[in-house]
């Protein structure tokens, strides 16, 4: 399999166990090795008591991108930091998107950047995950 092939075979492996983003009703829109974007609509049911979208929503957006990333070579990856920056409310209707781009990977250690932007492309937050394989792969030997 070439790298592409295995980043979207271990996509679909871990898609298929993601509830949690599936049922925030993300899309993953794109995927290759150390990337990938996600995207996902903010309800009223995502809102905060200022009429926001809570942080907490954007937060797991950016993590799910992040996980599709670091988890793109078929070595299973979990977080070991995580940190964001908010720099705009996300409102309710908005269609948010998580580019999550390998910035470092090293050993069992890696370093993603996720950007965070809305449909008219404003830049919402930046999140930074740095990442740890564990044992496992996500498709059979």
């Amino acid at each position: 399999m070439t790298p592409q092939e295995i980043a979207e075979a271990s996509a679909r492996a871990m898609w298929n166990d993601d509830s949690a983003s599936q049922r925030l009703g993300m899309s993953l829109d794109y995927i290759a090795p150390g990337q990938a974007t996600l995207s996902m609509t903010i309800t009223d049911t995502m809102s905060n008591g200022h009429g926001n979208a809570h942080g907490g929503y954007i937060f797991t957006l950016a993590d799910s991108a992040f996980a599709f990333a670091c988890n793109s070579y078929n070595q299973m990856a979990v977080a070991q930091h995580c940190s964001i920056t908010y720099l705009i409310p996300g409102r309710i209707g908005d269609r948010l998107t998580a580019t999550a781009t390998e910035t470092s990977r090293r050993g069992r250690s890696g370093i993603y950047d996720i950007r965070i932007t809305n449909q008219d492309g404003d830049h919402v937050a930046e999140f930074r995950g740095h990442s740890r394989t564990i044992k496992g792969t996500h498709l059979p030997a």
